[in-house]
């Protein structure tokens, strides 16, 4: 079977998960992260015949498409930020959107450098970054690669979400220290730094939302990093809320993403707990991020 025909029975195979145009983005990602052939390349050679080993691998993946699992889950590879991330079932796929909030830390800690304020940075080059439920790690590392000189630590519950985290931070060259703690208990807030920034994409989505979720996201993505109980869907941000009292140094600033439908009841929550807090629409015109400082401080 030549690149071109391979490529092709892929693509046609995923017409009945996905329309054409996601179809045909999977296979050419499929096709390359196989044959390690740039676009270019795979039009030139098109007509080449694929190596046995190359073909029962094209296969393989198939298969795993078919059964609705995510194409970054088949590779092991997501990308975020310009990085190529490996992923598993272990932690949630990074999300365009989530970049938009990495986009506004940076976008605020690089103002305040130019106005040469404090209320984000203290006095001296030093500033520090937690990152709550860190997943895969793609937020604080990419926060680290931006922004070398901070301090950066990143947290959360699972031991193996971790483990794909520090390989992630390795691969990158990003020294980012990585702690496991149950964030929800408050017993494990001691083991945590004080910092000058907090950033936190948690867990936003009510249980019964799951009705009208994709079945991919479904059957493959942790359900420990998605869900939240129906009685309160804000359980993340109240905690996050009070460490912050405790943990967040003078001047300091919280960014977290949101779901889209909660943004005001989420920043009434900030504010509820001494917070003046903004909310933020992303590209899409949705509500998804809210940023929140202590009332003494003015939000730009």
């Amino acid at each position: 079977m030549t690149l071109h025909e391979a490529q092709q029975q892929l693509t046609i195979s995923l017409y009945n998960l996905y329309d054409n145009r996601e179809a045909a983005n999977i296979a050419d990602w499929v096709i390359e992260h196989v044959t390690g052939m740039r676009k270019i390349d795979r039009i030139v050679h098109k007509q080449s015949p694929l190596p046995p080993h190359q073909l029962t691998q094209i296969q393989q993946y198939t298969q795993e498409l078919l059964n609705h699992k995510p194409v970054q889950y088949v590779l092991h590879e997501a990308w975020f930020y310009g990085m190529a991330l490996y992923v598993d079932e272990n932690v949630l796929i990074p999300r365009p959107e989530t970049e938009e909030l990495v986009e506004w830390v940076l976008e605020q800690v690089g103002s305040q450098k130019k106005e040469d304020s404090s209320y984000i940075l203290p006095p001296t080059s030093y500033f520090s970054i937690l990152d709550i439920g860190t997943g895969s790690g793609c937020i604080p590392i990419s926060l680290k690669k931006k922004l070398p000189q901070a301090e950066v630590y990143a947290c959360d519950v699972s031991e193996q979400a971790l483990a794909v985290a520090a390989k992630n931070a390795a691969t990158q060259q990003t020294p980012v220290q990585f702690l496991q703690a149950d964030f929800l208990h408050t017993a494990s807030w001691p083991t945590l730094p004080t910092v000058d920034i907090i950033v936190s994409n948690p867990p936003y989505i009510p249980h019964h939302n799951s009705s009208t979720m994709l079945q991919n996201v479904l059957a493959y993505e942790p359900h420990l990093a998605l869900f939240v109980p129906n009685e309160d869907p804000l359980v993340f941000y109240d905690a996050i809320a009070r460490f912050a009292k405790e943990k967040l140094r003078p001047g300091g600033s919280i960014f977290v993403e949101i779901h889209e439908d909660l943004g005001e009841q989420t920043k009434a929550l900030f504010e509820s707990n001494g917070f003046v807090a903004v909310v933020k629409k992303d590209l899409q015109g949705k509500d998804r991020m809210v940023k929140a400082e202590l009332a003494d401080v003015i939000i730009s």
